[in-house]
């Protein structure tokens, strides 16, 4: 294994925003889809844009159906290797909230050509390969551009079987909600980038980010699991108020029994944590009733852009140890129940 060399360069001062942090605003996204013309869908295509999913499926035959994704973003650390290793951990994720197992990768590579020494977008894109490797899956091609930032993702591409698709907007009322990652990557990224992580702080950040989602392409297989998706930039807020918009049910949280990482928790009681994060409350906050007395930390948390996140899953309660079995196959020991959906208006209510 190459161990990182946090002194290579400083990535992180490209960047005006890093990780899944750079998501344009929950508000704003949806203003600018507004306008978005909804053509014609074939009948094929089995998940598209309606449902805010984490993929598109597109049904190739009674047996197969391909899923295609793509994520990039700018760096969310300084260590390029390290950057590449996050960078296409998170965007392989999107194929297995799908259910489905990964095939191949593309590389997205945008990198300031007059700023970075061609070592340095080496190493980003060997620390993408080795993920890939990990995966079982190659970097079949890619495309690359002169950037004022460096940006680095894949295209994924993926495989599941067209009735064990695991979509975001099909959870039922009663189903437990379980999530497979901690949280606190976004609250320990800003740490990082005011110069203030520890070297244990760091080892946090980078052991769950590059840590692959595998568990989802196994929950495909349980019926009783009916809906999943990853937690990403608009924070574990954002990404189950999307279940429970399409789901058409109210999520119902409960705070401490949320995984947190040990440092993250720290900073952010401190009052550190991302702007993305305020622009996720200001989108959305609305739909999220939190109990008397909350404070402004336990807020960050709940919209804490997630770089690489978790795999949140709705099942019914009967799958709830056999869910919580795949996750600790793989070794997801802060895998948890978090909450439960119950019928109500789309809405995320934190006790």
């Amino acid at each position: 294994m190459n161990a990182p060399n946090r002194n290579f360069v400083r990535l992180t001062q490209f960047s005006h925003g890093g990780g899944c942090g750079c998501k344009i605003a929950p508000a704003v996204l949806s203003e600018i889809l507004a306008a978005t013309p909804m053509r014609a869908v074939p009948k094929d295509l089995l998940v598209g844009i309606e449902s805010s999913d984490d993929a598109a499926v597109y049904r190739l035959n009674d047996e197969q159906a391909i899923i295609a994704t793509t994520d990039f973003f700018t760096p969310i650390v300084d260590d390029p290797y390290d950057f590449g290793r996050i960078a296409a951990t998170n965007a392989i994720s999107d194929v297995y909230a799908m259910g489905g197992a990964p095939i191949f990768a593309l590389a997205i590579v945008g990198m300031p050509l007059e700023k970075l020494p061609v070592e340095a977008i080496q190493r980003i894109i060997e620390g993408g390969e080795s993920v890939c490797a990990a995966a079982g899956i190659p970097v079949a091609g890619g495309h690359s551009i002169d950037t004022l930032e460096p940006i680095y993702g894949l295209v994924a591409l993926g495989i599941v079987h067209p009735k064990k698709v695991k979509r975001n907007d099909r959870a039922r009322a009663g189903d437990a909600l379980i999530l497979g990652k901690p949280l606190g990557v976004g609250i320990l990224s800003a740490a990082l980038k005011k110069g203030k992580l520890s070297e244990a702080g760091y080892q946090q950040l980078l052991t769950t980010t590059t840590k692959l989602n595998t568990p989802g392409a196994r929950l495909s297989a349980i019926e009783e699991v009916h809906a999943m998706t990853d937690i990403t930039g608009f924070g574990l807020a954002g990404h189950l108020l999307e279940i429970c918009r399409g789901s058409g049910l109210l999520a119902r949280l409960q705070f401490e029994s949320l995984p947190i990482l040990s440092e993250a928790r720290d900073w952010v009681m401190q009052g550190t944590a991302t702007g993305a994060s305020g622009r996720n409350w200001a989108g959305y906050g609305a739909q999220v009733r939190l109990p008397p007395g909350a404070k402004d930390w336990q807020r960050d948390i709940l919209t804490d852009p997630q770089t690489s996140g978790g795999l949140l899953v709705a099942c019914a309660p009967e799958a709830e140890a056999q869910v919580l079995e795949e996750f600790r196959r793989d070794g997801f020991g802060d895998a948890c129940r978090i909450g439960v959906l119950a019928k109500g208006e789309p809405m995320v209510e934190v006790g």
